[in-house]
């Protein structure tokens, strides 16, 4: 049985995002019918389609045909999910939002605006990437050589509000077999922004922007790509207290930590003063020694590290086939087709690439008729999250495992952070990814850690771990030994590389996934490969953890059955390249960046202004051409010679407002690329409480995001804050059942610890 065999599926959605969901649905099992106008997705044309819309029926609707708006609003009323860009789009087609649910008290109505429910800043409201990271602060954020913006050549922020758009329709069809309703499901542009780049937002608002013009390294030197002697690349892992101390000593910088400006306290590497010095130290003992040399000497002292390699070579890696991650169909418009494939595993109910993407219309006349949805309860509950009731235990540690507890306890889910009594060693650098979570701090490898923490999981619904397969087993924490303990749990392991494979055993982070997945030097193109400020693949996994606890928690629901699930870094990676790694004959070259890059295209691309700069994008069907010369008043030959050049001059000495203003009137989508500081002052963006705010513990602030979708019926509200190690140990032990007693001298063993509230300060960024 497929996790959702039995569930239908209208996916009206255009572009990238939207897809995504309905590609995720249908890889498991939903039966998913692409409705398109006959004019056609205008994402067509992107090689990427082939894989967002794999396993979907496909029919046309034309709006000005009564008959065929009748049959689709017919099956509206069948269906179990409902995705769309936004209210504009259910417009074009004579639809209303109310009057769909109310006819359908059953459906899942997942809406994706652009940026945020009807306003989105640029002319023609297209989803995009490219203008939401201007305007949303990630491009000004990315560390460059010059400190300007950088552009990215993949449309990541597309791609996670896919995931995370995802999450929450089948959260909420999770929350319908409670329940027996359905809602309306809001995930926004402005959610993607949250969801992906949530670190940037996890500031001081009174504190400056930090300077990027620190070189496309980033602000970490240990925690990078590096070039050895040999002239080879590769991507140096060494987070954390424990890998920094090990890295330095073995570059035989240990004198390092003696210098008066580090203090000996190995974090003050990333004070603003200390990073252009320790750069250039790092940077110039790699040299001394060839890159396999290095990564030899990296793997003995266990630093995740991995070799540099192309964009091109990546879907041929052997680990990747291993892991299922490289799939094969053959497509009726394109020929053979290969491409990334699902990177979530679950075992009792895996999914399947169910097959190619549809040619325009292919299945008119033929798409199946839905039956109408049997009535909604009459008082379906509100609660505080479609995860409410749910209890989830989460010993990951560092960012990707903690995150997806932060992002289930968005959802509602009683999330515990399950830590050692020394706590997670990235707690205080991942302020933001804990957030929301309890934390019960217990010793996992003392026999009475283990037993009490064994009590604790027979009410759990999940357990999520981030180690490397193997280690579970070790602990007594692997999925047979909880699931005889409770019937019916499901685990979650997040690893690196996956189950099996060549380097499945390795331990790996997201900056070696970028460099060894080829992220990097398609960033960097002919200049230096670049590390993403954001971390993509943590940031993303965590999403996908979520996902998969959702897909094997439906199931669950549905027949009592729990499972063992698991992804990978390594299988993030691919999916984030998932439009440049698709490969058919004749496909378009997938784009190559530069040193701060800031375009390919004269029409889609970043130019400076007098105060600053804008982002212009031309979307499918516009005369760029002729919005330029009506937006800057240029005549057509000086446009023509070199239009870059003719727009670069016209625009120079124009405020940011003035020329977006300019050219979103004359129908070229353009926005102000904005600093941080600026984003988390929009006034529209406070409204839709994008943000959170508290003090500090020394008087000042910190912000971080806020709420990261609506539910109409179970929306979660209000800030989440990280625990401090241990807060509530004897909370969730006694929720789990064990008497007073026995906590205590779990507590006076030192097995348990029973802590306070955590410090609410702010480290030093390490990207």
């Amino acid at each position: 049985m497929d996790a959702l065999q039995g569930i239908k599926v209208l996916d009206l959605s255009e572009g990238i995002a939207g897809p995504i969901v309905g590609m995720f649905l249908a890889d498991f099992g939903a039966e998913v019918i692409k409705v398109e106008s006959p004019d056609g997705d205008p994402a067509r044309d992107n090689p990427g389609f082939a894989m967002w819309n794999r396993g979907k029926s496909g029919v046309t609707v034309d709006p000005s045909d009564e008959s065929r708006l009748q049959w689709l609003s017919a099956q509206i009323d069948g269906a179990d999910i409902l995705l769309t860009n936004g209210g504009a789009q259910l417009s074009r087609f004579g639809l209303d939002p109310d009057e769909i649910l109310a006819r359908n008290g059953r459906l899942i109505l997942t809406e994706m605006p652009a940026y945020l429910h009807g306003y989105t800043p640029w002319a023609g409201g297209h989803e995009s990437a490219a203008l939401l990271s201007a305007i949303g602060g990630p491009a000004l954020r990315q560390s460059s050589v010059r400190g300007g913006p950088v552009e990215s050549v993949y449309p990541t922020l597309s791609y996670a509000h896919g995931v995370w758009a995802s999450v929450c329709t089948v959260a909420a069809l999770l929350e319908r077999e409670k329940s027996g309703a359905g809602q309306l499901v809001e995930v926004s542009g402005a959610n993607a922004l949250q969801h992906l780049a949530a670190s940037a937002y996890v500031i001081n608002p009174d504190a400056p922007d930090p300077s990027t013009a620190i070189g496309p390294a980033g602000r970490h030197p240990l925690y990078t790509r590096v070039l050895a002697g040999d002239g080879q690349w590769l991507g140096s892992g060494a987070l954390g207290p424990k890998f920094e101390t090990a890295m330095i000593n073995a570059l035989g910088l240990s004198d390092m930590l003696a210098e008066e400006r580090m203090g000996g306290v190995i974090q003050n590497l990333l004070i603003a003063t200390n990073i252009e010095w320790a750069q250039k130290k790092v940077a110039d003992a790699f040299l001394a020694k060839p890159r396999d040399e290095w990564l030899s000497i990296m793997d003995s002292l266990g630093i995740p590290c991995g070799p540099m390699e192309e964009r091109d070579l990546w879907l041929d890696n052997p680990q990747v086939k291993a892991i299922g991650m490289r799939v094969e169909v053959d497509d009726p418009e394109r020929g053979h087709v290969v491409m990334p494939g699902i990177p979530l595993n679950l075992v009792a109910t895996p999914g399947r690439v169910q097959g190619p993407a549809p040619m325009l219309g292919q299945h008119n006349g033929s798409a199946p008729t839905w039956a109408p949805q049997p009535p909604a309860a009459e008082r379906p509950p509100v609660r505080p999250g479609p995860l409410s009731g749910f209890t989830i235990l989460n010993s990951g540690t560092f960012v990707a495992s903690p995150y997806a507890g932060c992002l289930m306890s968005e959802l509602g889910a009683n999330v515990v952070k399950v830590e050692p009594p020394t706590g997670d060693p990235f707690r205080r650098a991942g302020y933001g990814v804990n957030r929301g979570m309890r934390s019960l701090s217990i010793d996992l490898q003392s026999p009475d850690g283990q037993a009490a923490f064994h009590e604790a999981v027979k009410s759990a619904d999940v357990f999520i771990d981030g180690l490397r397969p193997g280690v579970t087993k070790k602990l007594n924490i692997d999925y047979e030994t909880l699931n005889g303990l409770n019937p019916g749990i499901v685990t979650m392991s997040l690893s690196a590389y996956g189950e099996g494979g060549p380097i499945g055993h390795k331990p790996g982070v997201d900056m070696v996934l970028q460099a060894m997945s080829g992220m990097m030097l398609a960033q960097g193109g002919d200049g230096e490969p670049v590390a993403n400020t954001i971390a993509l693949c943590d940031m993303t996994t965590a999403a996908i953890s979520a996902l998969t606890i959702c897909l094997a928690l439906f199931h669950k629901a549905r027949t009592g059955e729990g499972q063992r699930t698991w992804d990978a870094l390594g299988a993030t990676a691919t999916y984030l390249q998932s439009g440049e790694l698709v490969r058919f004959e004749g496909r378009t070259p997938p784009p190559v960046g530069g040193e701060d890059f800031l375009g390919r295209e004269p029409y889609d691309r970043i130019y400076p202004v007098s105060d600053g700069w804008i982002r212009i994008q031309a979307a499918r069907g516009i005369d760029a051409a002729a919005a330029t010369r009506q937006a800057l008043g240029l005549t057509a030959d000086a446009l023509a010679a070199d239009p870059s050049a003719a727009i670069a001059a016209a625009v120079a000495g124009r405020t940011g407002r003035d020329a977006a203003a300019a050219f979103n009137d004359a129908g070229l989508a353009a926005v102000r690329v904005r600093k941080v500081s600026e984003v988390i002052r929009d006034p529209r963006l406070i409204a839709s409480e994008f943000l959170h705010t508290r003090r500090a513990d020394d008087g000042s602030f910190i912000t971080d995001p806020g709420r990261y979708a609506v539910f109409s019926r179970t929306g979660r509200y209000g800030p989440k804050i990280p625990p401090g190690i241990g807060e509530h140990s004897t909370d969730a032990l006694l929720s789990a059942g064990l008497d007073p007693e026995r906590i205590d001298k779990l507590i006076a063993d030192g097995v348990v610890v029973q802590g306070g509230p955590m410090e609410h300060m702010l480290a030093a960024s390490y990207r």
